[in-house]
């Protein structure tokens, strides 16, 4: 249309996605949400677009493309003294032009007129000024923080000068340089600039999220990132913000609309954690600076910033914008402490995962210990090795040497000429949508993001392993410890047609080790979620006031800050692992141990002693089910009930299954299974299976009056092997003689195989030894097992050696 060709103003209202060369990635973005979003309850402050076009005019009547031309005739980027000084140059000639008269009065009368549109007295409303290249959101060209962002602008004159500053921010150093390095011309690229009714979120809170995990590119989940105050701070990575999960596809199942608010049949929030948030923005009533950086109060920084409610709300949009543009979104919310509306600022393509190859498997495995200098965040699943160099501030990036890890407070944009050739990047401050992670992400680098002490631990010269290989946290090795990669290209692996399923008890690693081929979980270790997340002895929680330890009370009351019962906590930890386990893996099946404890194991978590007995051989004493229905255990048994119930029922997933560990006898059997079914979970209501681990002998000898029971049995063979072989697999004495190629462990593997498939039942085992001896795992194979589950790490070897034999043996 020639009038959006030569207009010199667009308003939101008027603008979409086919109008990036008039107005930029992101106000064509902020457009199209404005324009179809609304009908779907989603909320884009309005605005309006100063164009490309009048970028150009300006360039063109004041004569500074030709300066700009001149001055570049002369750049090296590879030499950043000679870069420094000619963006200086550029950037200095756009601020010293004044724009030309028509342009300056159509800023003038659009600014008046959004003050009216948005009822405001006078003309002096806050706006967020924002820079929206022609090129900026290009899948391929992505990058963080590449133009400016000004907040809390106020006036028309002030209005006309963020406007200037915004256009010079198309020459910054780091945007000169990566034009350059991309291979685009820099007068191909237009700017246009974005004037957007400000959200009050310095009275509240605001972040990111990605409808995609940023991490592991699992599709099925929205991250949030959410901290007080103005967003800048998110992005800047200047604080380390809470993080939530949560999964779409429930999230989406029987929505209903009502009075324009969504109400959920399910609430499947499947992660959450409190980030310190220790700093905010706000507006500043002082000096020149619109803005000020101000300290969170300890008792603020200790809740969450968002309401569950609000996070559903925020997650169900952002499955709305995806669908809407269909592709995995980046998208900036916050939310206004004056109305306490939630409110969508920002939207634009992720531009990792969606670009990435989904068929080549790249595995980082760490072959080596080393002694661990520091921790945080970790960014990317990758391991980096260099000499560390420590950078106060961006000043000092002249010293900075190819393949180094750079150690910083904090990146920002103009640290992106080196943070290109660093090995990784550690920093003092930020989270997983800070601005270190987020171009980390982008050059494929490992980031270890706020670790908070980095700059003074670490030392320039120092070798170092950045290891983003083992989970959530990142860690920062002395010295260079060993690691391989792993490459495997999925498209090529054959099918076996037994079941080979994982063993997981880690659920901040699910995303990532649910892309290794499998067919769900076959024994998710409750105990290891109660062990690292809960920490807690549970009957320490339910008898706080019992407990004698004064140490150990103040120790709960700080784990559990914000739970006016403590039992919740148990509950709300449990149910939030095994929810993001099941969501990982889902629609497969993801079968949930109950716990299994040793009394040894139970006395080691905080306030366990006092509940505890001291028993000879725990290994084989008040462990598994007869802990549940014991008068001494059974309310605690009830939390993780209540727990796996809000898995199933509250958070939808279904694909869910329980299994009881170490049942000796069947009356043991249906004792635990009416405790389950008094307790709101029955066998077969709404798909629910129960399993039972087949692990003490007694299990084979009577499997048949135990598969009545129960609805199929996984072997648990390291517990089988020692109670036929008659040891302890803890003692070092007798280690030589545990082997479950034993002629006496086979002959029970063989019977409890055969007897369960003779009463039409699943059957499976939960141990290593497939995936030690291949000998085992073909033995299996020949008696028919159904399912095999072995740890991650070994599960694409197990998942190969399995459909080789098959198909060898005709099985």
């Amino acid at each position: 249309m020639a009038d959006k060709k030569d207009a010199l103003i667009l308003w939101f209202k008027e603008l979409g996605m086919d109008d990036v060369q008039y107005a930029g990635g992101k106000n064509a973005s902020l457009g199209e949400m404005y324009q179809n979003m609304a009908a779907k309850g989603i909320v884009v402050p309005n605005g309006f677009a100063i164009t490309a076009h009048a970028y150009n005019m300006f360039l063109d009547e004041t004569g500074v493309r030709k300066e700009i031309v001149d001055i570049l005739a002369t750049l090296d980027t590879s030499d950043l003294h000679n870069l420094q000084e000619h963006g200086h140059k550029v950037r200095e000639a756009i601020l010293q032009a004044e724009l030309p008269e028509a342009l300056k009065k159509a800023i003038e009368e659009a600014y008046i007129e959004l003050n009216k549109l948005e009822g405001q007295d006078g003309d002096d409303m806050d706006v967020a000024v924002r820079s929206s290249a022609t090129a900026e959101d290009m899948p391929d060209a992505s990058f963080a923080g590449q133009q400016e962002t000004f907040l809390n602008v106020r006036g028309d004159y002030e209005v006309i000068d963020a406007t200037k500053r915004c256009m010079a921010s198309l020459f910054t150093n780091r945007a000169i340089s990566y034009r350059q390095d991309k291979g685009y011309d820099h007068f191909n690229v237009a700017l246009s600039v974005g004037v957007q009714k400000m959200v009050r979120s310095d009275k509240s809170g605001s972040g990111v999220m990605f409808s995609i995990d940023t991490e592991s590119g699992f599709e099925n989940a929205v991250l949030i990132n959410a901290s007080y105050g103005l967003g800048e701070m998110v992005v800047q990575g200047k604080v380390e913000p809470d993080e939530y999960y949560v999964y779409k596809p429930t999230l989406r199942e029987g929505v209903t609309m009502k009075g324009g608010e969504p109400e959920f049949k399910y609430r499947p929030i499947v992660a959450k954690s409190k980030g310190h948030k220790e700093i905010k923005m706000i507006y500043s009533m002082e000096g020149n600076d619109p803005v000020r950086e101000v300290p969170v109060p300890e008792e603020d920084s200790k809740q969450y910033v968002l309401t569950d409610d609000e996070v559903l709300k925020l997650a169900y949009w952002a499955c709305l914008i995806e669908e809407h543009y269909e592709k995995p979104m980046d998208i900036e919310w916050a939310k206004d402490g004056i109305n306490g509306k939630l409110y969508i600022v920002q939207a634009r393509p992720e531009t990792v995962h969606s670009q990435g190859d989904v068929n080549v498997l790249e595995e980082y495995l760490m072959k080596g210990e080393g002694k661990v200098i520091t921790e945080g965040v970790s960014v990317g699943s990758k391991v980096g090795q260099g000499k560390v160099r420590v950078l106060k501030d961006v000043s000092s990036i002249h010293d900075f040497k190819e393949g180094e890890v750079l150690v910083t407070e904090i990146t920002d944009p103009d640290w992106e000429p080196i943070m290109k050739i660093a090995s990784a990047i550690v920093t003092n401050s930020g989270g997983r949508t800070s601005h270190a992670a987020i171009v980390s992400r982008e050059l494929g680098i490992p980031a270890v993001v706020g670790t908070k002490n980095a700059t003074s631990l670490l030392k320039t010269d120092q070798e170092v392993t950045v290891s983003c290989a083992e989970g959530e946290k990142g860690f920062v090795y002395e010295g260079d410890v060993p690691f391989e990669v792993k490459k495997t290209d999925l498209g090529e692996l054959k099918e076996p047609k037994t079941d080979i399923m994982q063993i997981v008890g880690d659920p901040s690693r699910a995303f990532d080790f649910s892309m290794i081929p499998n067919r769900g979980i076959g024994l998710a270790r409750l105990e290891m979620i109660i062990l690292n997340a809960i920490k807690v002895h549970p009957l320490a929680l339910l008898r706080f006031d019992e407990l004698e330890d004064e140490k150990v009370k103040k120790e709960i009351e700080e784990i559990t800050f914000g739970y006016e019962n403590k039992a919740d906590y148990f509950v709300d930890q449990l149910a939030l692992g095994v929810g993001r386990l099941a969501a990982a893996y889902a629609p497969h099946q993801v079968i949930v141990r109950m716990s299994d404890f040793k009394s040894n194991e139970y006395a080691g978590l905080i306030g366990g002693k006092q509940f505890e007995p001291d028993e000879e051989n725990p290994m084989i004493g008040w462990r598994g089910a007869a802990r549940y229905y014991s008068e001494e255990y059974k309310e605690a048994y009830l939390l993780e009930i209540e727990a796996m119930k809000r898995v199933r029922n509250g958070m939808g997933l279904t694909n869910m299954k329980l299994m009881i560990p170490f049942v000796r006898t069947p009356e043991e059997g249906q004792k635990v299974i009416d405790i389950l079914a008094e307790n709101g979970l029955k066998q077969g209501e709404n798909g629910l299976e129960i399993y039972m681990m087949c692990e003490v002998p007694s299990n084979v000898i009577l499997a048949e009056e135990f598969i009545k029971i129960f609805d199929g049995f996984s072997i648990g063979s390291n517990d089988l092997t020692q109670l036929t072989l008659g040891l302890d697999r803890d003692s070092g004495l007798v280690a030589h003689i545990y082997d479950e190629r034993n002629p006496a462990v086979k002959a029970l593997l063989k019977q409890a195989i055969e007897t369960v498939h003779a009463a039409g039942k699943k059957i499976g085992i939960c141990g290593q030894a497939p995936s030690d001896f291949p000998e085992i795992a073909e033995f299996l194979v020949d008696l028919g097992i159904d399912t095999m589950s072995v740890t991650p790490d070994t599960g694409l070897k197990t998942w190969v050696n399995v459909a080789e034999y098959e198909e060898k043996s005709g099985k």
